[in-house]
């Protein structure tokens, strides 16, 4: 890993530890909307938190709903599952890390 890449990770680790909260597992979960609340590359923190073992939350599923208040018909939106509104990091995946030997 390169100084730069080095650089980059630990501002996204800096930037999600600030943002993240204790989950019930005992990790850290963090939403979606703040991060991209935060700004910067939002591709790259997603990226991030899969390579530290980051998952989506799973979501209840609802029956789907009809009428005046439900999802349109013949709108792609209806049909398409939901964007993950938290993403869960297991225990230790926040904490600081002493950089190697490059």
């Amino acid at each position: 890993m390169s100084a730069e890449q080095s650089d980059a990770d630990a501002e996204i680790q800096a930037l999600v530890k600030r943002l993240a909260r204790p989950h019930a597992s005992g990790g850290d979960v963090v939403e979606r909307a703040a991060l991209l609340a935060a700004g910067g590359n939002f591709a790259a923190v997603m990226e991030w938190i899969s390579d530290n073992a980051g998952v989506a939350e799973a979501m209840a599923t609802q029956a789907p709903r009809g009428g005046l208040h439900g999802p349109r018909q013949g709108l792609a939106s209806a049909t398409e599952p939901p964007a993950p509104l938290r993403f869960v990091l297991p225990a230790g995946a926040l904490a600081t890390r002493v950089p190697g030997p490059s």
